[in-house]
């Protein structure tokens, strides 16, 4: 379970992206997430289930859904 407060988004949550960084690997293009997410460059997303999330461009999914 995440110790920052305010908590980290979940790895189910829309905006699970904005999780802490708890590893970074930049030369290899990815970072570990707080919340068990990997998160490449490309912003592709590969889940703590084994599921991946496509590369998403353009404003957070999160931001158009509250507009």
């Amino acid at each position: 379970m995440c110790q920052h407060q305010p908590h980290c988004p979940t790895a189910e949550a829309m905006d699970r992206d904005a999780a802490r960084a708890v590893a970074a690997f930049p030369e290899q293009g990815w970072s570990l997430l707080c919340n068990g997410v990997i998160l490449f460059e490309d912003t592709g997303e590969l889940l703590p289930d084994g599921s991946s999330i496509a590369p998403h461009r353009g404003p957070a999914r999160h931001a158009v859904l509250a507009a």
